[in-house]
């Protein structure tokens, strides 16, 4: 998978990009993530790249030429057609579902404003889609395009040691991750819960798929809910065989007791 970042500060993306996940998974070309400068794109002898908004009012808007080009020529470099995307407050909101949607995508071009934006006509001729990080306002798109980046990077195969390391994260299944614990064993009077330490692997994934589900249940109700919701038919099918495996124990006690009443 490809990703551009189209940007004013590429060096800003450029030392979050050399660094920990994401810096190890492009040194082994699990994924390709390049930055930009639009700057180099004006046509502006002065080299500028924004300007004053008419009808008005306060900071500068980027103008759409540079913009454009900028684009257009990292389209050049993908073999399909990219996905272009404007880092936005307006755009829809950034889930782990709208992250695994883009990270099955082969290239992604991730644009990002600066002062007051930028001129609306460019995101309509280049088609843009705007995504946002959450309710709130930066100063420009860079910190986004790299919450993007590596969200969309984790899930490239060889980027992580194994799907493991995100399908049970937070907000990769619909619940909240199960609390986790490391040495020493007691901690300022503080005890791992004792079934981590039991080794009965099953024991500890039903532990973890429950405590999931209570973590999520306090801390994002919203959440907790939608995921029930999504797996009704889930949960009651495993209600019906709890039930079964309750009924044959039942009926197995019955049989043990009349036995030794017998005898």
């Amino acid at each position: 998978m490809r990703i551009d970042i189209a940007t004013l500060f590429p060096e800003m993306c450029d030392n979050v990009l050399r660094t920990s996940v994401l810096g190890r998974g492009i040194k082994n070309g699990f994924i390709e993530i390049y930055t930009h400068d639009i700057r180099l794109y004006t046509e502006d002898r002065h080299r500028n790249v924004d300007d004053k908004p008419y009808g008005g009012g306060t900071g500068l808007i980027m103008q759409a030429q540079p913009i454009y080009d900028c684009i257009e020529a990292i389209k050049a470099h993908h073999k399909t057609p990219p996905r272009v995307i404007y880092m936005s407050p307006q755009g829809e909101t950034l889930t782990q579902g709208k992250v695994r949607e883009l990270a099955a995508e082969d290239g992604l071009i991730l644009l990002c404003g600066h002062y007051e934006g930028v001129d609306h006509r460019v995101l309509e001729e280049l088609n843009a889609e705007e995504l946002s990080v959450g309710d709130y306002v930066l100063t420009g798109g860079e910190l986004p395009a790299l919450i993007v980046c590596d969200a969309v990077a984790r899930l490239q195969k060889g980027v992580l040691p194994n799907e493991d390391a995100y399908s049970i994260e937070s907000h990769y299944n619909g619940l909240l991750e199960f609390p986790q614990y490391s040495r020493p064993e007691v901690w300022r009077g503080r005890a791992v819960p004792e079934i981590l330490l039991c080794g009965d692997h099953k024991k500890v994934a039903e532990w973890q798929e429950q405590a999931a589900l209570e973590v999520t249940k306090q801390k994002r109700p919203d959440m907790y809910e939608k995921y029930l919701q999504d797996h009704a038919a889930e949960f009651a099918e495993k209600a019906a065989k709890e039930a079964k495996r309750a009924e044959r124990k039942r009926r197995k006690e019955e049989r043990r007791n009349s036995k030794n009443s017998g005898e």
